[in-house]
């Protein structure tokens, strides 16, 4: 089952945001959690096609789909992160739905996007088949995911969320807050209606809402608010705590 179809019929779906670690065995590492995705990200980390390839390739085979949030809107981006093999694309900053047409236009193949064909490739495992079969496999693999961090995506959340062909509305959370005048106040009314609104636009066009959650308590409120596809935490957060936790540890024992 894809992760696609995994959202449509379970209506969930949960996986880490990988940051930093960007080693050959972190695919199997996260199969080992029962984890749906793994999303890596190449907007915030210097991470490069070269090394995206191998970790979409160290997917394969292990039950956890590679996404990709790509740096931009670029059709060069987006259809890169196809062709080596990411099961979705995450893009950061959209604002319309001119801007979400063109997004999904460059994910997927004609008649439904302008994607440019490449077969017997790593999108496909490098196997035989008739193209028609296999742009109508990526068509049901491929995940589109819209993140909405701006005040101007806010304010068109709910023709964004109407395109066809997006299947995700992603709350970028501090962004948002930066752009709606209140930095890192998770507690706003401005931002806590803001979540409940792009919420409703993704219910309303029978989508998912999408979010990354540092902690428990922040994973059950978003919850409660209606997310159903959640990102855990960042991998070097994760680390960082467990060590800090190691070394106090280890002090408490002098």
């Amino acid at each position: 089952m894809t992760l696609k179809e995994k959202l449509r019929h379970q209506g969930r779906a949960f996986g880490p945001m990988i940051f930093e670690f960007f080693t050959p065995g972190m695919p199997a590492i996260i199969a080992t959690t029962g984890a749906d995705f793994a999303l890596f990200d190449m907007e915030h980390t210097g991470l490069g096609f070269e090394t995206l390839k191998l970790l979409v390739a160290g997917c394969r085979g292990l039950g956890v789909a590679p996404l990709v949030r790509v740096p931009a809107t670029e059709y060069h981006f987006i259809a890169r992160a196809l062709d080596m093999g990411a099961h979705g694309i995450m893009v950061p900053m959209v604002e319309s739905r001119a801007q979400a047409e063109r997004i999904v236009a460059a994910a997927h193949y004609p008649p439904h996007g302008r994607r440019g064909a490449a077969f017997g490739v790593a999108h496909d495992d490098f196997r035989a088949g008739t193209p028609a079969e296999k742009m109508q496999a990526a068509r049901a693999r491929t995940l589109v995911i819209v993140q909405i961090e701006t005040e101007h995506g806010l304010a068109h959340v709910e023709e964004i969320a109407a395109t066809p062909g997006v299947d995700v509305v992603w709350v970028g959370h501090f962004d948002l807050t930066n752009f709606l005048g209140i930095p890192g106040q998770f507690d706003h009314p401005d931002y806590l209606g803001a979540i409940r609104r792009v919420v409703a636009a993704a219910r309303a066009n029978d989508k998912p809402a999408g979010f990354m959650v540092a902690d428990a308590q922040w994973a059950r409120s978003h919850w409660d608010h209606g997310f159903r596809m959640l990102a855990y935490a960042l991998d070097h957060l994760l680390f960082q705590n467990a060590l800090q936790a190691g070394m106090n540890m280890l002090r408490g024992l002098a």
